[in-house]
């Protein structure tokens, strides 16, 4: 859902996230569409124009509703905050990227609730809708129907997260890998990252962080994984968080959940031996870690992943 004053960048991570026709690698094809308060030609904030080619009665169809970044100072079109309102009473998803979460507040969806945008705008946000429990620097924050996100990074994080949730891991894996990005960055991690995308050499943890995805298995406390790049335990540790914008416990224990997910996605192997394959160690450290992030136990997610003939199926988007 777009209108004047649309930031074409924000708008193409939803449509690069959500309109790409990637059946070719297993990805079920969306009923994408882009709608305004009426069809035509909508201007960005940059000077040129989109064509948007539903009105809004298009979004009253849709099971997930996106909203991009849009000009702060300009006031929300009373008919946006009534469709993004009626979508959220039927039941319907909404995602906003950055400064979009303005709509929602414009709309008193933001009331009493959990909420982000980016970091330069968390303090305006809470300003103005100060009902809203502004979380500020995560780079998205998910309450069930509605999920903010930050910048332009954290609102590809946040569409992964929704792929994710829909179709499983290894769809979310197949998303990322088209639009080469890692899809590794949880919602509760910092905006605040000095190496947002590390570049492999000798002053970065990328070649570890590859490592370590590999050797999940492995015992992975700080002092061995400090060791193994030459530094002390302290050096590590702040270094790994200005990488990554996680503890170093907090990521692998993220990347070993994924990790699981494939597994019970992909394999017809016992909890036991994924937990020991993954790093887990028992079934028991894998469902209480599992179920804390996922929502789902370890059995129910494969009830609910492993089957790939959903695959074909089409969600309005």
């Amino acid at each position: 859902m777009i209108w004047d004053g649309v930031a074409p960048f924000e708008f193409g991570v939803v449509c690069e996230a959500f309109g790409l026709d990637r059946r070719d690698d297993g990805v079920p094809l969306l009923d994408f569409g882009v709608c305004s308060l009426e069809p035509g030609l909508v201007r960005t904030n940059l000077g040129f124009g989109i064509e948007a080619t539903y009105g809004l009665e298009r979004a009253d169809e849709a099971d997930l509703v996106c909203v991009p970044a849009m000009r702060r100072g300009d006031p929300v079109p009373p008919q946006v905050a009534e469709t993004l309102l009626r979508a959220y009473q039927r039941g319907a998803r909404i995602l906003t990227v950055c400064g979009g979460a303005f709509a929602l507040g414009a709309a008193g969806l933001l009331d009493g609730r959990e909420c982000t945008t980016h970091w330069k705008y968390t303090d305006e946000l809470a300003a103005r809708f100060p009902e809203a429990k502004v979380v500020p620097e995560v780079l998205y924050v998910d309450t069930g129907q509605i999920i903010t996100s930050a910048g332009t990074a954290a609102g590809l994080d946040a569409c992964l997260h929704i792929w994710r949730q829909e179709y499983g891991a290894a769809v979310a894996s197949a998303v990322a890998r088209r639009m080469v990005v890692p899809p590794q960055r949880d919602g509760g991690q910092a905006q605040f990252i000095s190496h947002p995308v590390p570049e492999v050499d000798a002053e970065t943890l990328g070649p570890l962080l590859a490592w370590i995805v590999e050797n999940l298995h492995e015992d992975l406390d700080v002092d061995s994984l400090a060791h193994r790049v030459l530094m002390s335990s302290r050096t590590f540790a702040r270094r790994f968080r200005a990488e990554t914008g996680a503890t170093p416990y907090a990521w692998i224990t993220a990347q070993r959940v994924r990790r699981a997910e494939e597994l019970l996605e992909r394999t017809d192997r016992s909890v036991e031996w994924i937990a020991g394959e993954v790093g887990f160690g028992n079934a028991a450290a894998l469902r209480h870690h599992f179920t804390r992030v996922r929502g789902l136990s370890p059995q129910a997610y494969r009830r609910r992943f492993a089957c790939s003939d959903s695959l074909d199926s089409a969600m309005p988007a």
